[in-house]
């Protein structure tokens, strides 16, 4: 076995045990990111301990913001818009949310500053992010024309505004305008085809931005903000990720008689697609405990499995608007589709291509090496499901990618011969520990 490859036998029995993942990636990074525009003090609690929110982390600290403290608690004061020009190019890591919205951060800064990334992030484009920038008054470049990182910003205070229309639906290309959008001197519009994880939006109103905020035509979303007084920081409890609970719900569905219940997950309605899936797919499903603490809601799931001795999935489509809500999903939902009646078909999921992978190519990849009949869509995936039978296992390369290692691992559960992940250490990207918690729930164990 090589350096850093992990094996998961198969489950010999349900899955059981109640339990909390990491806190929710996309609004810790919001919660760092949105102190360098903020002034005053807050305490933000729950960030998740893994590699990408350390890269926001670490830029921001780069950046002069201020914050006390390690690990999952961090006391923030905030910059009031005003950041130091950093010493250092600004390494993001892998991670794409970190580089575009700093972006957007500093593309209202008056200085020079550098932001680059590792492999995997330097493959990934930023135009989307970058063109509009440079059309609010920013000098950006890169390579590739422009669009590949290390990036360079000199920034310019105030902006110009402006009115954006994108092509994609995209948490990250809105976020990081509204960010710009707050140091220019005229209202900034971002319009996207669909609505996006609304986590930004959320937290800016909280702090006092003033944004208008409607649906449009053909279920087209618009957000725009207007500059005006500062923003105040507030405190922020980081409700548990959803995607990366959705990892731990697939592994029940798949293990027959499993009873699980992940304790404080978000459940934002922008976030709440691939829920659907799994109850259109047959998963016995339930929200239970719901509450709203901070402005985000958050509940606890729940899996049943009772007595069942099979899985009892089925194929079901997945493609449209939806689909934008669900993308970090996909190679969850795909594992839960190996093990169905019938076909799945992922469609609407190009997105997918300029991730930290091409995850259309991986998850196909790892789904094959598992032995599931899979295809490749331009735009998915068509996964032909088992009928509830065992895959019979492999041997699967992670692809330096979270997302699919944590895939991998959980298909691993329903191969009659386990699974082989090389690469396995990608996991504390997102999910430290996972391996770990894997092994609580065979034992029946409370986490």
């Amino acid at each position: 076995m090589t350096a850093g490859s992990r094996v998961v036998a198969p489950a010999s029995g349900p899955l059981r045990g109640r339990l909390r993942v990491p806190g929710d990636k996309s609004i810790a990074h919001r919660a760092l990111i949105f102190a360098g525009l903020g002034q005053g003090r807050a305490r933000v609690r729950g960030l998740p301990d893994g590699a990408d929110v350390r890269s926001s982390l670490a830029v921001m600290r780069g950046l002069g913001l201020q914050a006390e403290g390690e690990g999952t608690d961090l006391v923030l004061r905030g910059a009031a818009g005003r950041l130091s020009e950093p010493a250092q190019v600004l390494d993001c890591g892998n991670s794409g949310t970190t580089m575009r919205l700093c972006c957007g951060l500093l593309a209202g800064q008056p200085f020079l500053s550098v932001l680059t990334g590792d492999d995997s992030l330097r493959r990934r484009p930023m135009g989307r992010v970058l063109a509009p920038l440079a059309q609010l008054g920013a000098r950006v470049d890169g390579r590739g024309e422009g669009s590949l990182a290390p990036l360079v910003l000199r920034g310019r205070r105030p902006l110009a505004g402006g009115r954006f229309v994108g092509a994609v639906a995209s948490a990250q290309v809105k976020t990081a305008l509204l960010l710009a959008g707050l140091q220019a001197a005229e209202p900034v519009e971002v319009v996207q085809p669909g609505p996006s994880r609304d986590h930004g939006e959320r937290l800016l109103r909280a702090m006092g931005a003033a944004l208008d905020e409607a649906g449009g035509p053909e279920g087209s979303h618009r957000v725009a903000v207007r500059p005006g007084a500062p923003l105040e920081l507030v405190d922020v409890d980081v409700p548990g990720d959803l995607s990366s609970a959705v990892f731990l719900l697939v592994a029940a569905a798949i293990v027959p008689g499993s009873s699980i219940a992940v304790e404080g997950v978000g459940v934002n309605p922008t976030r709440t697609a691939a829920l659907d899936v799994l109850r259109a797919m047959g998963l016995s499903l339930s929200v239970q405990d719901p509450a709203l603490v901070g402005g985000e809601p958050r509940a606890t799931l729940r899996v049943e499995g009772g007595a069942r001795r099979e899985v009892a999935l089925r194929g079901v489509p997945v493609q449209g608007p939806a689909v934008a809500g669900l993308l970090d999903e996909i190679p969850a939902l795909a594992v839960a589709a190996a093990f169905a009646h019938g076909a799945t078909v992922f469609r609407d999921a190009a997105e997918l291509r300029v991730k930290e992978s091409d995850r259309i190519a991986t998850t196909v990849a790892m789904l094959r090496a598992l032995g599931a009949s899979v295809e490749a869509l331009p735009d998915g995936l068509v996964v032909h499901g088992s009928g509830g039978a065992p895959l019979p296992g492999g041997r699967v390369d992670a692809a330096h990618d979270h997302r699919i290692a944590l895939a991998a691992m959980v298909a691993g559960l329903g191969c009659a011969a386990g699974a082989q992940v090389d690469g396995a250490d990608v996991v504390d990207v997102s999910f430290p520990g996972f391996p770990l918690l894997l092994e609580q729930l065979r034992a029946g164990r409370p986490t």
